[in-house]
């Protein structure tokens, strides 16, 4: 078990995360040690940098990069333990969900940064690995601001499904991402997230987070989808406009035509 991460934390976390409501999920306060934390947070680049593959559009707007080689050597250790042999089957044991694969290359996840009107529908993720047989399994995401203040918003949102799983009905969890707090959440469960409230922050801080997703197996009737499915927000419902980007973005031929106004 990796020195730097608080595993009575996490354990602990884990004896709620299956039959959460209104998915499987659990909520890690104080995952890594101070030290590393406030490293990882250090590491960040610039907002304005040009190593960003930005999203910004009237569905999501975000900054993220996957991108090894440039990650600085304690963000590369950490992202490297995390997807390590060791580390995968200890989240295995404790999630009760076997097998779990790591992704070591990290598709969809790697630094995000949301900026001061940042925003993410609420959707559901990728469900096959546009590399690898496999499905998206299991997220983790760490929130790594130090100054975060939770009127900023910018707040993780689960929401429960409508009986077909296809539309999100009713958020149920609302979870503001604090400094060195984690989620896992099982995205295979109906699982439609996003954003509660658009990012509100001051001009000098932004949401900053960590994102691992890890893979298994997938059943015979897997949902081969192959991008994220996004819903339009209460504002949005009846939008033409939208409802073709929320069409074009779920599909792997157009959704890069359409990631960028």
């Amino acid at each position: 078990m990796l020195s730097y991460i608080n595993k009575d934390n996490l354990e602990k976390a884990f004896k709620n995360f299956r039959g959460a409501f209104p998915y499987d999920h659990c909520v890690v306060d104080n995952f890594f040690n101070e030290e590393m934390a406030s490293k990882l947070s250090d590491d960040f680049p610039d907002f304005n940098d040009k190593i960003w593959h930005q999203y910004d559009n009237p569905i999501e707007i975000k900054k993220v990069s996957n991108l090894w080689n440039i990650f600085p050597p304690t963000t590369y250790e950490v992202f490297n333990d995390l997807n390590s042999p060791d580390f995968v089957s200890y989240l295995s044991e404790i999630s009760g969900i076997d097998p779990l694969i790591a992704d070591n290359g990290l598709n969809g996840g790697g630094w995000h940064m949301l900026n001061n009107g940042g925003k993410l529908n609420p959707h559901l993720d990728y469900s096959m690995h546009p590399k690898l047989p496999l499905q998206r399994k299991i997220n983790l995401i760490v929130y790594l601001n130090k100054n975060w203040k939770e009127e900023w918003g910018g707040e993780l949102g689960l929401w429960s499904s409508e009986d077909n799983g296809e539309s999100p009905k009713k958020i149920e969890v609302i979870v503001p991402p604090l400094y060195n707090r984690a989620i896992f959440f099982d995205t295979t469960m109906h699982s439609w997230h996003g954003l509660y409230n658009i990012v509100n922050s001051p001009e000098s801080e932004y949401r900053k987070s960590l994102a691992i997703y890890y893979l298994t197996n997938p059943p015979a009737d897997v949902d081969m989808r192959g991008k994220a499915l996004f819903a339009p927000t209460d504002d949005q419902k009846g939008d033409k406009a939208i409802e073709d980007l929320i069409d074009k973005r779920s599909k792997v031929e157009t959704a890069a035509d359409v990631y960028k106004k």
